[in-house]
């Protein structure tokens, strides 16, 4: 778009895993059947049995729920607590780390909003070192609220004193791009770093295209 056409953004809040940093599930489970792991998996519903984690549960609250209402499956959500920096062995998203450093060598202010447990979350700035350049992450876990519940991006606004309309949000999932731009920030949903830098780029920000 033309130059006079594009919308001030001075700010970026970075979604983490699968954006700056790969997130694999069944990294956890390094040695077992992946059949076996499904199977669990679809037992705990793992995306809702994941989410209620992101949103405030501890991994050890996790097992005990388990061990009291389903004991037969409680042993591989403890292998997955314990064993959880495989999950982050892919390491950086591809380009990720580059371009995080470019948007910080010129000043733009980053952030990070991940739905994450609060109690795996020192595994991530060792898997993907760029994280540790963001002024501040917001942790759904840490909050009590995840995404895409907009509490949590008017949290983050807040937070970070961010004016959304002249920020820009980063993740790879849609229905959290559609809460944010919901909340009236600029939202890009990640498909990879070319497609980000591009879109950046559109926005106005000093990236090279």
């Amino acid at each position: 778009m033309p130059a006079a056409a594009r919308p001030a953004v001075d700010a970026v809040v970075y979604d983490l895993g699968n954006v700056l940093v790969g997130w694999d599930p069944y990294g956890a489970f390094a040695g077992l059947d992946r059949v076996e792991v499904d199977r669990w998996m679809d037992a705990v519903d793992f995306p809702a049995f994941n989410h209620a984690q992101d949103a405030g549960r501890t991994w050890a609250e996790a097992v005990a729920h388990l061990e009291a209402t389903r004991p037969e499956l409680a042993p591989m959500a403890a292998r997955y607590a314990r064993d959880y920096a495989g999950t982050l062995a892919a390491g950086p998203v591809p380009g990720s780390a580059e371009l995080v450093a470019e948007l910080h060598a010129t000043g733009v202010p980053l952030y990070g909003l991940t739905n994450w447990a609060a109690d795996t979350f020192d595994a991530a700035e060792p898997a993907a070192p760029a994280i540790g350049l963001l002024r501040d992450v917001l942790v759904s876990g840490r909050v009590g609220l995840a995404k895409p519940d907009p509490a949590i991006f008017r949290l983050a606004a807040e937070r970070f004193d961010v004016a959304p309309a002249r920020t820009v949000f980063v993740d790879d999932t849609l229905r959290n791009v559609r809460a944010a731009r919901e909340v009236g920030f600029h939202a890009v949903h990640f498909t990879g770093t070319p497609a980000l830098r591009r879109a950046l780029a559109d926005l106005g920000l000093p990236v090279a295209d």
